[in-house]
């Protein structure tokens, strides 16, 4: 009932950046967690980014600094601003959207997924 595209990946240098949106329609009123996760060949999907509607933000590790999640709830839309881009946050990416109740994920769905690039 939810639907999730997300946009902004591409091909850029080291040291760049890229800015990733993940616009929700349908039944967006259930979603009260969104966030990024990450698949690159060969590697299982990693968390990215994540951020509850009361606006309470949590990173991986490895992109704390350099990485920013953010949501405009008028728009039901979630960014994730890269900056100082790696070429091992190569990856395809992919918008999660949950309603988490009671710390149970009640519902879930993903995005198709967008491709970043990172070269050296």
């Amino acid at each position: 009932q939810v639907q999730l595209v997300e946009s902004g990946g591409g091909l850029v240098q080291a040291g760049g950046s890229l800015r990733l949106s993940c616009a929700a329609s349908g039944s967006t009123f259930s979603i009260n967690a969104m966030g990024w996760y990450r698949q690159a060949p060969g590697k299982q999907r990693e968390l990215v980014a994540t951020v509850t509607s009361g606006g309470t933000t949590n990173y991986a590790d490895s992109v704390k600094g350099r990485f920013t999640i953010s949501r405009d709830n008028a728009k039901n839309t979630v960014y994730l601003q890269m900056n100082s881009l790696k070429p091992e946050d190569t990856a395809g990416y992919y918008c999660n959207a949950a309603r988490i109740v009671s710390g149970l994920k009640r519902y879930e769905k993903w995005g198709q997924g967008t491709q970043v690039t990172v070269s050296s």
